[in-house]
Parts: structure tokens; sequence; C-alpha cells
């Protein structure tokens, strides 16, 4: 849903109250958990190191908690209350060329795995009939026990959900690898605070 200037808090409420029931846009629902990507989409896989230990991890979990994923400048998320559980739907609404953008997501499944190896810990979103992009993404902490270091990944599978969207898809592209190194950035600088 497009906008040419920033939308209120009301309208943005209204939009996500408008899509708790609606379906997911694509039929792969949860296969970003094992990595078992669909076909046709466009593949993204982010990665960056934090630090190492369980403090790390413990500030990257609530980096992912607080959603300090999406601290940038030109995005906002928006949702009854901020919690990680699985069904809750919310917003990302985003200012992009001047334009803005509210694109609606529900939580497909949530991470909170220990063993001897590593701890993991996250969600995945997948998009809603009110969202830019058609696809999921998982935003994820792992801690690996062998070496001992902390790492931020995301991984998603998309495509264009609207044909304005499809004819600017390079911009769409460029925009989706801006968030991911941006995201990446934003954790690490919040694992960074003392």
């Amino acid at each position: 849903m497009f906008f040419l200037s920033k939308p209120s808090n009301d309208v943005i409420k209204t939009v996500i109250a408008s899509q708790k029931d609606k379906p997911y846009t694509y039929l792969d629902i949860g296969s970003s958990e094992n990595e078992q990507m669909p076909k046709g989409y466009n593949i993204d896989h982010n990665r960056i190191e934090l630090g190492k230990g369980k403090e790390v991890f413990e500030k990257a979990k609530k980096a992912i908690t607080s959603w300090k994923m999406y601290n940038m400048p030109w995005v906002e998320v928006h949702m009854e209350n901020p919690s990680i559980e699985k069904g809750k739907t919310y917003a990302a609404v985003v200012s992009t060329f001047g334009i803005w953008s509210i694109n609606v997501c529900r939580i497909v499944y949530t991470i909170d795995e220990k063993s001897t190896k590593n701890t993991k810990f996250g969600f995945a979103l997948g998009t809603l009939p009110l969202h830019a992009e058609s696809g999921e993404e998982r935003f994820s902490i792992e801690w690996n026990h062998l070496d001992d270091r902390v790492y931020y990944d995301i991984l998603a599978f998309s495509k264009p959900n609207y044909l304005i969207v499809k004819l600017g898809q390079p911009v769409c592209r460029m925009l989706q690898k801006k968030f991911a190194q941006e995201s990446k950035q934003a954790v690490l600088n919040f694992c960074k605070q003392p």
C-alpha cells in the first residue's frame, strides 16, 4: 500500500487490522526454517559475526526482541505489542524517494533452540496481501559453542507482489540489499554498546 506522505498511526493500525485474517501471499510457508528455498524467488542470505560468547548472544537476542534490526531512518515497525510470537501481525512502514509504503507481515514461526553445538534464537515473517513483496524472511542469532562466535543471519526469498513493484524491480532489489546491510549494522552497533 503506497502513499505520497507519511501515513498516520490510525491509518497504519487500520491497515494492520485489515490483514490479521488474510492468507499469506505465497505457498511455501515455513520454507526458510529448513533453508529449503522455493524456485522462482530472489534468494538473499546475509550474515555477520557479532563477537564471541554468551554476553554477545544475549545482547543480540535483545536486539531481536526489541526489533533493533529495523533501526534505520527510512523504516519503522508498527504493531500492537512488540513481542515475538507466532501469528503476530505487524507492519514495516518504509520511506523511499518521497513515497511511503505499508508492508504487512505475520510471524510464521519462532526459533529458540539449544544444543551442545549451538544456541539459536529468532523468527521468520511471511508477507500478507498488503506487502510490496511476496515471500518470507528469517532473522536469527546463532551462538556456535565450538568456536564461541555469535552471528546475526538474515535469510529471505521474495518476488514482487504488485505490477508496479515488478516494473521497479531493480530499485526494489537495491532497497532489499540496502536493508540487509543496514540491518546487520544496526544489530552489530547494538551489540557493541556498553
